[in-house]
């Protein structure tokens, strides 16, 4: 069984470099905390997921209309289309 890949993630090329390594970048502007961090696979700003208290990369893919998320905690290689709503 395939399943369905969306053209935002079928799109993709490969990775590009983390803004930081040290968290979500908003967040730690703010001084506040996160609880998951997620990499926008366009322009590499690390934000923190929706469980956060921010939501910034949420915000930042809405901002900057960039449709693409990865999870950016170790071990974790799920990516997040925002435009679909699509898990892949």
């Amino acid at each position: 069984m395939t399943s369905a890949v969306c053209q935002h993630v079928a799109e993709l090329g490969p990775d590009p470099t983390a803004s930081t390594q040290d968290g979500c970048e908003d967040c730690l502007a703010q001084d506040t905390g996160w609880v998951h961090l997620r990499l926008c696979l366009e322009c590499g700003k690390v934000g923190c997921c929706d469980s956060s208290p921010e939501k910034h990369a949420s915000k930042h893919a809405a901002e900057a209309g960039h449709p693409v998320i990865r999870s950016f905690e170790p071990g974790e290689t799920w990516r997040w289309c925002f435009v679909d709503q699509t898990l892949a």
